[in-house]
Formats: structure tokens, C-alpha cells, sequence
């Protein structure tokens, strides 16, 4: 028995060439958002130990973090804050600052340790001299303690916030990340995170509520660090 054989139209052929191709070709990867850290240490480290306390019903308490992990958590509770469903950790960027009189096994530490982890990286400031307090009444200066009657040396911390702010533009304008979180209360702070808003840039607020609730406004959004904090603690 004859069959006649099947033809098939140029045009289908074609069509069917491309079917095949398209069916071919690899799905196109999801691309991550990338999020970078930026924490100012003695901010961040007070505000937690002052929220651990007030949890605990005590006067003080040291909140001791895994400071390897924090930036990888940070980031990722931000993540689920933004309801993103893929992200990478760009890395932390950390500021601090120490008394050169006081703080030796401090600077060892945040130097020699916490600037060595993976995806960390360490600004760490010599504090200044502060000004010696005054009375209000007589508006004389408190050089010596009432009580040990020793000298008073206060300090104080200079240009750390400063120099978090321009990193935080800086990597934004040199494509670095496409969201930051920005762990502190700070709320000199405001006036970056409104230009890097209206530049396109997020920022997440890594805070604890009440405290910066100005911070957390300026911010695309925030999230209490406290309320998951055991999953940071060592």
C-alpha cells in the first residue's frame, strides 16, 4: 500500500525550529539582592546590653554577640522584613572607637580578631578628650570625683558616625550593594539615609524600638534586632 509522505510547510518547519530553541535555551537565574551591613559598634553593643538588662529586670547586663554571625543575620532579617526572596551578604562594615589609655585589649580584639572574619571589615577611632563638667550653679569645672576623688578623663567618640555615613554613599555610588541596614539609634544618621532614598537606595533599620524611632521613619523599613537577639548571642 502507497502512503503519501508528509510535507510540511516551510513557515511550520521554521516555527517548529524555534519551539525547540526557546525549550533549549537555560531559565535565566534569579538575581539576588545584594545587602551590605553597616553597624556602629558602641551604639549597637550599649543599646542591646541596655534592652537585655531592662528584659532581665536588672540594672546592667552585658549582651555578649557572635559577632561572626551578626552580619549574615542582620542581613537576612532584613530580608524577611522586605519580603525578598533571594539575597547575598555583601559584608559588614563596622565603627568603632577606643581610648588608647584604657582600651588596649579592646583594639587588640576589634583589630586582631573581629577584622579578620570573613566579609567584616573594621574602622576603629582613637576617642578625644572631652571637656571637663561644670557646675550649674557655679559653672566651675569638675576635674576630680566627689566620691573617689579621682581625676576625671572623659572622652569622647569623633567622626565615627561621620565616616559611616560617607561609606554607606560611597559604596551606594560605586554599586556595591543594593540595600543597606544600618544597625545604630543614631539619628544623625537621617540626613544619608533621606539621600540615599531619594538616590533609589534602601535602607533597613536594624533598631530597637522605642529608641530612633526618628531613624527608623527616614528608613524604607526597620525591624527590632531584640526580639530575635538569642539567635546572636554567644
Amino acid at each position: 500500500m502507497w502512503v503519501r509522505p508528509l510535507r510540511i510547510s516551510w513557515a511550520i518547519a521554521s516555527r517548529l525550529q524555534q519551539m525547540s530553541v526557546t525549550a533549549q535555551a537555560p531559565t535565566a537565574a534569579v538575581q539576588s539582592t545584594r545587602i551590605h551591613v553597616f553597624v556602629d559598634f558602641w551604639n549597637f553593643q550599649l543599646t542591646l546590653n541596655e534592652r537585655e538588662a531592662a528584659a532581665r529586670g536588672l540594672p546592667t547586663h552585658k549582651f555578649e554577640i557572635k559577632w561572626a554571625d551578626l552580619g549574615p543575620w542582620l542581613a537576612a532579617q532584613a530580608a524577611n522584613t522586605m519580603k525578598i526572596a533571594s539575597h547575598s551578604f555583601e559584608g559588614m562594615s563596622i565603627y568603632a572607637s577606643h581610648d588608647p589609655r584604657s582600651d588596649g585589649k579592646f583594639f587588640n580584639w576589634i583589630n586582631n580578631w573581629l577584622s579578620k572574619q570573613p566579609g567584616v571589615h573594621v574602622e576603629c577611632r582613637e576617642r578625644k578628650p572631652k571637656g571637663s563638667s561644670k557646675c550649674s550653679e557655679c559653672h566651675k569645672a569638675i576635674d576630680d570625683c566627689p566620691h573617689c576623688k579621682k581625676r576625671i578623663r572623659a572622652t569622647q567618640e569623633k567622626g565615627v558616625d561621620t565616616l559611616l555615613a560617607t561609606d554607606m554613599i560611597r559604596l551606594a555610588w560605586e554599586e556595591a550593594y543594593d540595600v543597606a541596614v544600618l544597625a545604630t539609634s543614631d539619628r544623625d544618621l537621617i540626613p544619608a539615609v533621606e539621600f540615599l532614598y531619594a538616590k533609589g537606595r534602601k535602607v533597613i533599620h536594624a533598631g530597637f524600638p522605642p529608641k530612633g524611632s526618628d531613624l527608623s521613619k527616614a528608613c524604607w523599613g526597620s525591624f527590632d534586632v531584640h526580639h530575635n537577639s538569642k539567635e546572636i548571642q554567644r
